[in-house]
């Protein structure tokens, strides 16, 4: 969704835009300490300037969240099989799509990522749709690509389903989703609540696509075995290949939930998916329509992320749904929704982060000190305004006495509140202001938060106890992202947003008593999941940003609150420093690769402003300004601010940073080049200051 100034004109920004920069390079340059302060204060007044310069007339921000070409191909797929119009966008999909491709004609997960054979199966597909010439050089570079990574055989689950649906894959061929799954209570094992929330609201519309099993109609026409994509295969013949390992090869693995899921899923085949009880599929599939329906936003949106709106608005048109029937027409409106359109062409975005991207800009403003207070004002009204204090959400199955509170990351999400926003929010609140502190706000919030801790100590982004991961040896999975676990870095920020609680706690009464009792207890139990999660070298995984220097950086800004006060603490933080320092790179900035997640420790990344201003921020938490790492980090900052076409200046960036799921699916989030670097000179000018007065 493109921003929208007071005008109603939008601001469409992105690091691919072509900008008149002025750099200013300070590399080589030598200078007293005072000096460099004096430039820190003129990055952050330029950098103040450009967040005020892009903020909403009602108070916050959001900018462009990016991902893989999948996400827009995977919607012009929907406009194809319902029969919706393509003529209108067709050249701004077309060029934003080709803009993406690879060298080598393959489409990645990410910018300077290796290419990837589903992506650039659904990218090819979508372009073909779209009237793009077989014979186009982008097109037989894409063909090549494609064929030497072992074809369409080659490609996930998810694209096997989107490719079976217009006959280019057999149904055969996809994993057994019986319908009657909705049905399983959640106190077994396996039920739909087991999964993850984003799994969860993206399996049980494919319950129902799974059942109907449809075939949608291809510029060539309908037909159950389409030749369309043929191209693509290293062997048309034969198309009904094998989605998972063979049974013999489980066994002799000794894999005995992947054995026993597998021949599950055979079982189940043989049973004819389950329909032989035509009562009880009738009756589960009425459920999962109703238990889709309950989560619809009034807007539209289905847990404020793409797969399950996406899914979700095929399973009604396929349960005799119309197009102008609300659950549809107003589906496909919050997914239009998610359109950004500029120079680039036109995509869709995977979710927006107006939550986020508010909270975090206003902590990069809180740190920058600026002297006009009315900005972050306003913010912090818009982001209060948007606290779930319903009792809704499936959180509740199994926290069911727990008081709501929490914050979810999108405009309309009201059933999966974010652990992590939720904490950002209280750091955002208190660094603003402290009396916020006590208010309702606050300590609602962070009642939510412990009431969401895992028994391991730590902390997951929308649900508790979801640590299941027995669910990913399902064949449905093959992204190892069905659970959603405690981690380190969501950990460390709720730390950080607690120790800053405790630290500015006021005179207690005595119902303050008992929550900030409840808190400390809380972050004891979190620095044991940190201790019992750091890994050999001193650093920590970061899930839900790129990587180790993420989750890194974000326990050692929690856990500084807590260093005097417990042993243990030390013997965690100081091998973490060193683990940082290690990793900076010449130019004093640092960056690690999004392969990080695949081979471990693999850093061969330049240095990014993100990763920089995350490094720079662990260090500072527990090291004095003046320390040689952190001098040549904030110099790497100051050096590389630019001016773009609009007040202020910024960080220009490329490269992905952020993370969905490891391994599959990676986030460019458009203003972590520019909350996070505030952030750290913010700190940086800060401490200081604090040294010397």
């Amino acid at each position: 969704m493109a921003l929208i100034d007071e005008d109603e004109n939008p601001i469409n920004h992105t690091p691919a835009q072509k900008t008149t920069c002025k750099i200013t390079t300070l590399e080589h340059e030598i200078f007293s300490p005072n000096d460099l302060i004096s430039k820190v204060e003129h990055t952050l007044k330029l950098s103040t300037e450009y967040a005020l310069a892009s903020v909403h007339s009602d108070g916050h921000w959001c900018g462009e969240l990016k991902s893989n070409v999948t996400i827009t191909a995977e919607y012009i797929f929907l406009r194809q099989a319902l029969g919706l119009d393509l003529d209108a966008d067709r050249d701004a999909y077309c060029h934003y799509i080709l803009s993406e491709q690879n060298p080598d004609g393959s489409w990645g997960l990410a910018p300077e990522y290796p290419g990837d054979v589903s992506t650039t199966t659904e990218a090819y597909l979508a372009l073909k749709m779209l009237g793009t010439r077989r014979d186009s050089p982008a097109m037989q570079r894409a063909q090549k690509f494609v064929i030497d990574a072992g074809g369409v055989a080659a490609v996930r689950v998810f694209t096997r389903i989107f490719l079976a649906t217009f006959g280019l894959f057999p149904w055969d061929a996809i994993p057994q989703l019986p319908v009657e799954l909705i049905l399983l209570p959640s106190r077994l094992p396996i039920s739909i609540y087991r999964f993850a929330s984003w799994a969860r609201g993206t399996i049980a519309p494919l319950l129902i696509i799974c059942h109907h099993k449809p075939v949608y109609a291809l510029p060539n026409g309908r037909s159950a075995e389409n030749t369309y994509l043929d191209e693509l295969w290293q062997d048309a013949t034969n198309k009904n290949v094998p989605y998972g390992p063979s049974l013999w090869k489980l066994f002799s693995e000794v894999d005995i939930t992947g054995l026993s899921f597998s021949i599950l899923d055979k079982l189940i085949y043989q049973l004819n998916g389950l329909r032989s009880i035509p009562l009880v599929r009738t009756y589960a599939r009425r459920r999962c329509i109703e238990w889709i329906l309950e989560r619809q936003e009034e807007t539209g949106d289905w847990a404020g992320i793409f797969p399950p709106m996406h899914a979700s608005v095929y399973a009604f048109a396929l349960e005799g749904y119309q197009i102008s029937d609300p659950p549809i027409r107003l589906g496909l409106q919050a997914l239009e929704n998610f359109a950004w359109k500029d120079s680039i062409g036109k995509r869709i975005q995977p979710c927006v982060s107006p939550v986020w991207d508010t909270a975090l800009m206003s902590i990069g403003l809180c740190d920058a000190m600026p002297t006009d207070q009315q900005t972050i004002d306003k913010a912090i009204r818009w982001i209060r305004d948007h606290q779930l204090l319903e009792s809704r959400g499936d959180w509740r199955v199994y926290r069911p006495r727990l008081s709501p509170g929490g914050f979810s990351f999108e405009y309309e999400n009201t059933w999966y509140p974010d652990v992590d926003d939720t904490a950002a929010v209280i750091l955002a609140q208190v660094k603003h202001d402290p009396q916020n502190i006590t208010s309702n706000s606050v300590t609602k919030a962070a009642a939510w938060i412990l009431g969401m801790q895992n028994h391991d100590g730590g902390w997951a982004a929308f649900d508790v106890e979801n640590d299941k991961l027995f669910l990913n040896k399902i064949p449905f999975s093959d992204m190892d992202s069905l659970c959603d676990t405690s981690c380190p870095d969501i950990t460390g920020r709720i730390l950080e947003a607690f120790g800053l609680m405790l630290k500015l706690a006021p005179a207690k009464s005595q119902n303050g008593t008992l929550l900030y009792a409840k808190l400390r207890a809380a972050c004891n139990r979190g620095i044991n999941y940190l201790v019992e999660n750091q890994e050999p070298n001193g650093a920590w995984f970061g899930r839900w940003g790129c990587n180790y220097v993420y989750g890194t950086s974000h326990a050692l800004c929690g856990l500084s609150y807590f260093i005097k006060d417990n042993v243990q603490v030390h013997y965690l933080v100081q091998p973490a420093l060193q683990w940082l320092k290690s990793k900076q790179n010449p130019d004093g900035g640092w960056g690690e690769s999004l392969l990080s997640y695949q081979y471990v420790g693999k850093q061969e990344q330049k240095s990014t402003f993100a990763q920089t201003a995350w490094a720079l921020m662990g260090l500072l938490a527990h090291l004095p300004h003046t320390d040689d790492s952190i001098i040549r980090g904030i110099k790497y900052l100051v050096s590389s601010q630019k001016s773009e076409d609009r007040p202020g200046a910024s960080w220009p960036e490329t490269v992905y940073t952020g993370t969905g799921f490891p391994n599959h699916f990676y986030l460019g989030y458009d203003y972590y080049r520019h909350y996070f670097p505030m952030m750290a000179l913010g700190r940086f000018l800060r401490s200081s200051r604090c040294i010397s007065e």
